[in-house]
């Protein structure tokens, strides 16, 4: 059986994966992350092969697959990290609330072929429209500290669920790993993520 690694210590990445019927482990990488551009498909294929390539090893067996993603929230152009704080969360969910914003996620495919590393990347991007919400409700949501370790300030699975009015695009990308994306981008590479012989 072929062994996969997710590169990530993301809880959503690996619930998506687990549900898709993948068999993995986990080993985030520790190399540091480094956006060198401000075109959002570029930064995420970017940083999502910066942490493919840290969780690479030299013992790994014919075969071996990788799999590295990030995620990015865009709105008007500017990419929206994780919040520094409570009150900068407020602030990015006051921005976008009742409008349209962007979510990308770039993912690194890395299969080791006798002893070489080949790598597939791409970028998947989702449209996500909020209904209008006001002050109070933002500031309820920012309490119980769910936005604070996510990309835009909200989890879409989460409580701030209930306020997407509509999305354009596949919505396991806005959670964090476009699923059907992945295993299409696989399959065309002649990798099989599940069900394997």
């Amino acid at each position: 059986m072929r062994k996969i690694i997710l590169a990530s210590a993301s809880p959503r990445r690996r619930e998506l994966l687990a549900a898709a019927g993948v068999s993995f482990k986990v080993c985030p990488g520790n190399g540091e992350e480094h956006i060198t551009g401000t075109d959002p498909e570029e930064a995420v294929k970017e940083l999502s092969s910066q942490k493919a390539f840290s969780a690479v090893f030299p013992e790994a067996e014919n075969g071996t697959v990788i799999l590295g993603a990030d995620t990015v929230v865009v709105f008007e152009g500017k990419i929206l990290g994780k919040p520094k704080d409570e009150e900068d969360a407020v602030q990015t969910l006051k921005m976008l609330q009742g409008n349209t914003h962007q979510v990308y996620t770039g993912v690194t495919i890395l299969e080791n072929i006798c002893g070489k590393w080949q790598k597939t990347s791409f970028t998947e991007k989702t449209d996500v429209t909020f209904y209008p919400v006001s002050e109070k409700e933002i500031r309820d949501y920012v309490k119980t500290k769910e936005p604070m370790d996510k990309a835009g300030s909200y989890g879409i699975q989460g409580l701030f669920g209930i306020y997407v009015k509509s999305i354009s695009g596949e919505y396991s990308n806005v959670v964090g790993l476009p699923v059907g994306r992945l295993f299409y981008e696989a399959k065309k590479s002649g990798i099989e993520l599940r069900w394997q012989e």
